[in-house]
């Protein structure tokens, strides 16, 4: 697991291009990891029932402490953002790293946020060869900033905790990005929890469960002085009154039992597409151990020759699917599936160049 500097915002990367860029009118959506078609009804009427109150500039009063009680934590130990992309802004205003590091491949905005800010950003990559397993020793030791997936897009692979919690240590601001956590059954492996880890930071996304894209909810959540910080380099009411609204409404206990539903239910349709694609010829899956399987989120990395002709190919037979090489450590040969229902998989395989 090379430690590398890269160059400027991209070092031969587009780490600006994500997978709506990809999705355009027409086109069976397999490029965006949003599970859902649009918000479910109660929670579209909770939104609908902030739009009253619009006048008034928005209080994140309540949706912090929905949060923090949802994760057991104090409301000082939580942060609202507008999106999870939001908190990645933060961080590069914010704090001064002398040797950011962020482990690769995943989503791509953590670095592009921190070369904006004129931060110099170091890579880790994780090798394929490895089914992108993370080896903390991989990390380099005087690194005072590492952000990593987990689950990680766009691998998928779910890595331990204990491993995660390994590359905490003090000096170093530590970023655990779980924007997908909430699609592994249980949240599995999160460390939402812990608030013995120095440096910590949480990173959580409402966008991928609830369909809530086009309304930009997420939190952080950290120690109540890291929180304090990165509030401070906040602007003034920059999460509206009806993404308030949805962060409380899906800290509730009705929605976290039904995303641990979704969550399940995704694990099914994800077997299914592995097993599909397993039978293409030349199709990999780097990620996918039978005996261990690391690649739990709702999407599939998949490796094999030619990816991108095959994905143009597919775009004219109305799918769009993710190009990987903007991942810094893939290239070419490399695709993300989103993972829908099995009916979407058995239409995919059906139209994939032989």
């Amino acid at each position: 697991m090379p430690a590398v500097p890269a160059d400027g915002a991209s070092a031969g990367y587009d780490l600006r291009h994500h997978g709506d860029r990809e999705a355009t009118a027409g086109l069976i959506d397999l490029a965006v990891n949003v599970r859902v078609p649009q918000p479910p009804r109660w929670l579209l009427e909770r939104v609908a029932a902030s739009l009253a109150g619009l006048a008034a500039y928005p209080d994140p009063a309540r949706a912090t402490a929905a949060v923090a009680s949802r994760h057991g934590r104090p409301a000082r130990e939580v942060l609202l953002t507008s999106g999870a992309a939001e908190a990645f802004v933060l961080l590069a205003r914010a704090l001064r790293p002398r040797r950011p590091v962020v482990v690769h491949p995943q989503f791509t905005e953590p670095e592009a946020a921190l070369a904006a800010a004129g931060h110099r950003v170091g890579r880790a990559i994780l090798s394929a060869a490895d089914g992108f397993e993370l080896d903390p020793a991989g990390v380099p030791d005087d690194a005072d900033l590492v952000i990593i997936g987990n689950p990680t897009n766009p691998t998928a692979v779910l890595h331990p905790a204990a491993r995660i919690a390994a590359l905490a240590k003090p000096g170093r601001i530590l970023v655990a990005d779980e924007a997908f956590i909430d699609a592994i059954p249980g949240e599995a492996e999160s460390l939402a929890a812990r608030r013995d880890l120095p440096g910590l930071i949480v990173i959580r996304s409402l966008t991928k469960t609830w369909g809530l894209a086009g309304l930009r909810a997420g939190y952080l959540l950290a120690a109540a002085d890291l929180v304090e910080r990165l509030r401070a380099a906040q602007p003034l009411w920059s999460v509206s009154a009806p993404a308030l609204a949805a962060a409380e409404a899906c800290s509730e206990p009705r929605a976290l039992a039904e995303a641990e539903h979704l969550a399940r239910q995704a694990a099914v349709d994800r077997e299914y597409l592995e097993q599909r694609l397993y039978a293409l010829p030349g199709v990999d899956l780097p990620a996918v151990r039978p005996r261990e399987p690391r690649a739990r989120a709702p999407f599939v990395l998949v490796h094999t020759p030619g990816a991108d002709k095959i994905r143009l190919r597919l775009r004219e037979r109305g799918f769009a699917l993710r190009r990987a090489d903007t991942f810094p450590g893939l290239g070419p040969n490399w695709l993300r599936i989103a993972v829908r229902a099995p009916e979407v998989t058995d239409a995919l395989i059906a139209a994939w160049p032989r």
